[in-house]
């Protein structure tokens, strides 16, 4: 199936949760997915169209959701996880830690468990959430660092979707979105990969949106050692075909997540994750071109720690200029 993606196009249409024309139905079924909240009506005479399609990882949920009138979000605290809110069209007035953010295509917003908000849609904004549990953040943000937190994680509400940061993090939810529409993630009995996608969305957030502990992530950079790289190396080279997360490596070269990643950064220019898949790479391209009797793409595949064969034949593709196949 093929998807054309535009700033009105509906995402996760494979997952929906909720079409109504009900105010009350609504409000107690968005209620469920996220926490209890007031939702009016602006405009009686306009007529309510909601749409709600819900994806949830074992930490995460993406959304995709549209009320198609003018509305008044109250919510009170989230309590237990913090929202960005990615508008694909339209404009919403959001007020959270005693600022008023207009959100649109250029500007999202991230909502904090312990501050209150009040939001008010226009009838033609749609957007992307990403629901992130507030205990799984502070323990991704305990392994960034690489000790405890001082106290609870406050971000700035306004994500500037212009810059680079900004973008990034846009492009990162939204092309998890796509991968959850093409049956890529998030498809059943969840894997490695989506585990790994729900860490990826944390780190992002963590390091890419200003909060009040920014300050900390960025000094938490002790510059790793020589040795200390070479033992994350040793480590990823030893488990090509085990599964590995970015903590994995970090705990098991005695640095934390920050440190690692500058390290790689500075010494090869790379993240330890696009190492260790060059890596794997470099394992498969071995195993096909050198035995006299090659295995099967498939079976080297998933000897070399992959797990998704699309995705494998565009990576070695990419690095060695054929396909795997091409080998055999």
């Amino acid at each position: 199936m093929t998807y054309a993606y535009g700033p009105t196009s509906k995402y996760l249409t494979n997952h929906p949760i909720l079409r109504t024309t009900d105010l009350d139905e609504a409000r107690h079924r968005i209620g469920q997915k996220f926490c209890d909240h007031r939702l009016t009506l602006q405009d009686r005479a306009m007529p309510l169209s909601v749409m709600h399609n819900h994806v949830a990882g074992q930490n995460i949920s993406i959304n995709y959701l549209h009320y198609g009138a003018d509305v008044t979000i109250d919510p009170g605290m989230l309590g237990s996880f913090f929202l960005l809110q990615i508008p694909l069209s339209g404009q919403a007035q959001v007020k959270h830690r005693g600022v008023e953010v207009t959100a649109s295509t250029d500007t999202a917003t991230v909502l904090n468990p312990d501050r209150e908000t009040r939001m008010e849609w226009k009838g033609n904004c749609r957007k992307l959430l990403l629901q992130i549990d507030k205990l799984y953040l502070e323990s991704v943000a305990q392994s960034l660092i690489g000790g405890r937190l001082p106290g609870p994680i406050r971000f700035d509400p306004a994500v500037n979707l212009s810059t680079q940061s900004g973008g990034f993090i846009k492009n990162l939810v939204v092309s998890c979105a796509k991968a959850i529409d093409q049956g890529e993630l998030f498809h059943g009995q969840l894997c490695l990969r989506d585990l790994r996608v729900e860490n990826d969305l944390a780190l992002a957030i963590l390091t890419l949106q200003r909060s009040n502990i920014s300050h900390i992530i960025e000094s938490s950079d002790s510059r790793a050692s020589t040795k200390s790289i070479r033992c994350a190396v040793d480590y990823i080279y030893a488990n090509l075909s085990e599964p590995v997360s970015l903590t994995d490596i970090a705990q098991n070269a005695g640095m934390n997540v920050r440190t690692l990643q500058k390290g790689f950064q500075r010494t090869f220019g790379l993240t330890p994750m696009s190492f260790l898949r060059n890596a794997r790479l470099d394992l498969a391209h071995y195993q096909l071109i050198a035995k006299k009797n090659p295995e099967k793409v498939t079976s080297v595949a998933y000897a070399t720690g992959f797990s998704h064969l699309g995705r494998f034949s565009r990576d070695y593709k990419r690095r060695f200029g054929y396909s795997p196949s091409s080998q055999l």
